[in-house]
């Protein structure tokens, strides 16, 4: 290194030249070997200021201190004999070059004497005799300059010439030049570093690359999953989510497992994402909720930490409400109603059957067993905005609410459980009605939202009721700009009901005064679930693992955790009175007949202005002109029953008259009045029809003309 800086060393003085041309000197305080460089400080104005400098740029300024070219031999040893144009190149190499004179000889060690001279000025050496031997003829002035002219045009120049050169060389291209050297081994060692990977792992997986950052990622983590030793915490309203593992054609395919959960209460996902020069990185984002299962737990822990802990409400006169919430095939089925065997579910692993088994528990607990609870369950399901009761063949229900603002479902069939065998074939019944479909997730996906319901009655009286709802896949929220009307009507339905219930919650937790249960049917159901100081409510967000999924994934954990966040301090003052609704000009334009008679009407406007983010106003449009479509279409079908049990009345009345008409002295006149009068009900009935018909299929394609207005970025689904 000694040779490479010459006779700089720290503590050394040198001149350095500033970037606005002032040249000053500046002491060494560090010599940089990999770059070929120094650094410098100086005091300027009371203050130490430093910097790093190139050594070509030292020794333009400080000649004085450059590197000899050449090792100094040992004086007993004489030096090997050199020619003589080796000779001028090694001089015309140095930065201090002394030109040979008429008398001179060339030197006996070929080193060059430090001077201050120009190079034009010539200096007589030391004599020192070469050997005779070897002994060059001496050249004369002239012929030494010839030859210096001659060589000066293929020999380096010298040194100090060399040095005004660099001067005029800016320090901006200096730079640029280092940055891309530096960039070209950046570059150089990356394509080794992804040869060696390419050799070490299966480069037949698509994601390779994307696989090795999440795999080094988790080896700096420190795991803690959730245990069965882990205490259970008490929660009025509890937020968990559950990975499942991969399933088999995410294998096939081999997707990547994006989701990792390192702690008891927390959740990462590791998307992955692309730069503008394509280079690929892992954007690691982390949720924190209250439980977070790994795709190790099975369904019996799961339940242990949500829905158990419920159990015990229903039996102290509470309402109890356990969702599962998710993408379509995440696991919301399968943690719900026990595991897939195929299409075959067994029904006794599921948190339905585990909560029905502690419920006949509990009952035989000294303290319950007095109250002699009889248990009942209803099981139904919500399909676009309908209630169907599944334990019934699937009977349509009406839901009403009665003049005591209580929800009631007309209709809906309870039926007494003795034991868990009975609550077991029940479920069976139930799940082999539901309405289902395969989709490109899942052969055996759910197309709607399944409620199963416990009841406590005692003496006839609802003493406590305990809800367990499987929803429909989140994703389908987002299918309202669909051709097909069935699509569309059934995504705007889930996700208004998604939306409703995520408010509901909220005002759950808030304490607020007003619940907006009636934006869906499926909040209108659970109405008695979100009210009263003895509610708690459990969610349970199941995500899948894989790649393909991450954006679905990543707004099931964004809906979850904000269903979470929205849960504030019991001690916080209560928000008196109900939140003031802005008007919005697009809503002003809807049927004023609908709006007047509507209460649900209020209640949607409330949900979409708490949810501005992922309702547009084109898309709330939509949702009430689907609300007000459903509306009209229930009117529609009991006008059209009323109508049909009026025609057989009809049908009567005629073959009376017509029997009459057989007599051979039949009263005409009375006839022809009879007849009148059927015609002219009939006439006035079936027009009353027909006008509502006609606003039936008006109130259709302002739907469709809705859902063409939905702006074409599609809104996130929930």
């Amino acid at each position: 290194m000694a040779s490479g800086f010459g006779k700089i060393v720290v503590g050394t003085y040198v001149e350095i030249k500033r970037s606005d041309g002032r040249i000053h000197q500046a002491m060494v305080t560090s010599l940089n070997e990999d770059n070929e460089s120094v650094t410098v400080e100086w005091i300027e104005n009371g203050d130490t200021k430093g910097k790093e400098i190139d050594l070509e740029s030292i020794f333009a300024l400080n000649p004085d201190v450059a590197p000899d070219e050449e090792i100094a031999p040992s004086p007993e040893t004489p030096p090997p004999p050199t020619p003589t144009c080796v000779k001028v190149n090694k001089i015309a190499k140095n930065r201090r070059t002394i030109a040979p004179t008429k008398n001179d000889t060339p030197s006996r060690d070929n080193r060059a004497i430090p001077t201050r001279a120009r190079p034009q000025q010539p200096q007589q050496p030391e004599p020192a005799p070469p050997p005779p031997s070897q002994q060059p003829a001496q050249p004369t002035q002239a012929q030494t300059q010839q030859q210096l002219q001659n060589e000066s045009s293929h020999q380096p120049i010298s040194r100090k010439e060399f040095g005004q050169l660099s001067r005029r060389k800016s320090n901006c291209v200096k730079e640029v030049e280092k940055l891309q050297e530096k960039r070209e081994r950046r570059r150089l060692q990356q394509q080794e570093l992804r040869e060696k990977r390419a050799q070490e792992v299966d480069t037949t997986i698509p994601n390779y690359e994307i696989m090795y950052m999440i795999r080094d990622f988790r080896a700096s983590l420190d795991y803690r999953p959730l245990t069965t030793a882990d205490l259970i915490e008490e929660h009025r309203i509890c937020v968990c989510v559950r990975k499942r593992p991969l399933n088999k054609k995410e294998l096939s395919v081999k997707d990547l497992d994006v989701i990792t959960i390192p702690s008891k209460d927390v959740v990462m996902v590791h998307e992955p994402k692309q730069k503008v020069d394509l280079t690929r990185y892992l954007e690691n984002q982390t949720f924190r909720f209250d439980y977070a299962f790994d795709d190790s737990a099975t369904n019996e822990m799961v339940y242990r930490f949500t829905a158990r802990p419920l159990v015990e409400t229903i039996f102290e006169r509470g309402m109890a409400t356990c969702f599962a919430y998710g993408q379509t095939g995440s696991g919301k089925t399968h943690t719900m109603g026990g595991d897939f065997s195929g299409k075959n579910q067994d029904c006794s692993k599921g948190i339905y059957a585990l909560a029905a088994r502690d419920v006949f528990l509990m009952l035989k607990k000294p303290n319950y067993k007095k109250l002699d609870l009889q248990v009942y369950a209803t099981f139904f399901e919500i399909y676009s905005g309908k209630v169907f009761d599944l334990l019934n063949r699937k009977a349509k229900l009406r839901v009403l609410e009665d003049g005591k603002q209580q929800v009631q479902v007309v209709g809906l069939q309870e039926k007494e459980v003795k034991c868990t065998e009975d609550v077991l074939k029940l479920i069976e019944v139930g799940n082999s009605c539901r309405t289902s479909g395969q989709t490109s997730a899942n052969a055996h996906s759910s197309r709607s939202h399944a409620v199963f319901q416990i009841i406590l009655r005692r003496k006839g009286k609802m003493h406590g009721k305990f809800s367990l709802i499987d929803l429909a896949g989140n994703e389908r929220g987002a299918d309202t700009s669909s051709a097909d009307r069935q699509t569309r009507l059934e995504g705007a339905e889930i996700n208004k009901s998604l939306l409703a219930l995520k408010e509901c919650i909220r005002a759950l937790g808030r304490n607020k005064p007003h619940t907006p249960f009636r934006a869906s049917k499926l909040t209108q159901v659970l109405r008695d679930s979100f009210i009263g100081e003895n509610s708690r409510t459990c969610m349970i967000a199941t995500i899948s693992p894989g790649m393909t999924s991450c954006e679905n994934t990543l707004n099931t954990l964004r809906y979850a955790n904000r269903v979470k966040e929205l849960t504030v301090d019991p001690n916080q003052v209560i928000e008196g009175g109900r939140p003031n609704i802005h008007p919005v000009n697009q809503l002003d334009l809807l049927d004023e007949e609908w709006l007047s008679i509507s209460p649900q009407r209020d209640d949607l406007k409330l949900l979409c202005e708490q949810n501005e983010e992922e309702v547009s106003p084109q898309l709330f449009t939509f949702h009430e002109a689907v609300s007000q479509l459903v509306e009209m279409e229930e009117q529609v079908l009991e006008d059209h029953r009323a109508v049909f049990q009026e025609s057989i009345r009809w049908l009567e009345d005629e073959k009376v008259l017509l029997e009459m008409t057989e007599e051979v002295d039949y009263d005409v006149e009375s006839y022809a009045t009879q007849l009148e009068q059927i015609l002219d009900q009939k006439i006035e009935i079936l027009t009353e029809l027909r006008d509502k018909v006609k606003s039936f299929r008006s109130a259709l394609q302002e739907e469709e003309q809705a859902s063409k207005q939905i702006n074409p970025k599609r809104p996130r689904a929930l």
